[in-house]
Formats: C-alpha cells, sequence, structure tokens
C-alpha cells in the first residue's frame, strides 16, 4: 500500500514540474510578445493587450501575434 502512494506521489510531481515549466515559458514568450510590440513602435496600450492575450490564450495567443506583428 506505502509503494502505491509513493507512485502516485510521483507521478504527480512529474505533472506538476511539467506544468511550471510551461507555465515559466508562457511568461516569456508573453513578456517577449510584449517587448517585441513595444521594440516595433506599437503604442504601450496595444503591447498590454498583447501581452494579456499571450498570457491567457498562449498558444493561440502567440500564433495571432506573429501573425499580426509589424516587419
Amino acid at each position: 500500500m506505502e509503494v502505491k502512494h509513493l507512485e502516485v506521489l510521483s507521478l504527480i510531481m512529474v505533472f506538476v514540474f511539467f506544468g511550471f515549466i510551461l507555465l515559466v515559458l508562457n511568461v516569456i514568450t508573453s513578456i517577449w510578445a510584449y517587448r517585441d510590440s513595444v521594440r516595433k513602435g506599437n503604442s504601450k496600450e496595444y503591447a498590454i493587450v498583447v501581452l494579456i492575450g499571450t498570457l491567457f490564450f498562449p498558444i493561440i495567443g502567440l500564433i495571432v501575434y506573429l501573425i499580426i506583428r509589424n516587419d
């Protein structure tokens, strides 16, 4: 019975670790999108919308930003 609890605990720890990695990656890409938006000369309001969009919708928000950004 004790071994079963350790297996479940280790599985939970793996999920928590990967979830933390994904959270950090989301924050890093959101900060990059915000800084890139400001660097390209967009207004602060637009950059904040980009930041919020990429924070709450990580994959779709980043893809949309990469499509609509000015190059």
